[in-house]
């Protein structure tokens, strides 16, 4: 079971117009494209819009949205949120996104890739951070974080700088081989032992 793919959920964050996730996320997969231990499957939460009040009982056509990406995360071994930094934290749609699910969290390791001005993105990271771990989640310490990345990648997510093109591709290197640890040794685990809170 250890040496078949893990399935990783991409979650791009910002839904807000003229973003930058898209971008992040085409460098994201250039990365996973030259592993042969991961199955990607983006949820680009601009695409994705979940209903914005709370429900147990979701009425018909919150279901409906739901029913897009609740099952989509369940299937998930592993997750990477890229997040953008608003106002030093995480957009509420990410926010949004993690309070509708619970179970789908437990057990699995979450990785971040952060963009933003001076700080990367960190703030919202470290924001998101005790967050998963409320839900019995796994954060990954390694990290890719692109400060002030506009302008520094073409559209296809091509890094116009070869020195910092190869720091920020080690650096996810290091991110997925430690997440890939991770998911696999947790789903072994789920798997002999189903998780209880």
């Amino acid at each position: 079971m250890s040496e078949s793919p893990y399935r990783l959920a991409v979650v791009v964050a910002s839904t807000r117009e003229g973003r930058f996730g898209p971008t992040v996320a085409k460098w994201l997969a250039e990365q996973t494209a030259q592993r042969d231990d991961i199955d990607v499957d983006v949820i680009d939460l601009a695409y994705h819009p979940l209903p914005v009040n709370l429900s147990s009982e979701p009425g018909p056509q919150d279901s409906a949205a739901l029913a897009t990406v609740t099952p989509r995360l369940a299937e998930a071994d592993a997750f990477i949120v890229i997040t953008p930094e608003y106002n030093h934290s995480y957009p509420a749609s990410v926010k949004n996104l993690i309070d509708w699910h619970y179970t789908q969290w437990q057990a699995k390791p979450v990785a971040f890739i952060s963009y933003g001005g001076l700080s990367g993105g960190l703030r919202a990271v470290e924001h998101l951070r005790p967050v998963f771990a409320e839900l019995h989640a796994v954060t990954i310490r390694e990290t890719v974080s692109f400060h002030s990345p506009w302008g520094k990648l073409d559209e296809s997510g091509r890094h116009l700088d070869e020195e910092a093109g190869t720091s920020a591709a080690g650096a996810a290197k290091a991110m997925l081989d430690q997440l890939g640890w991770w998911a696999k040794s947790l789903r072994e685990a789920r798997a002999a032992r189903p998780y209880g809170k």
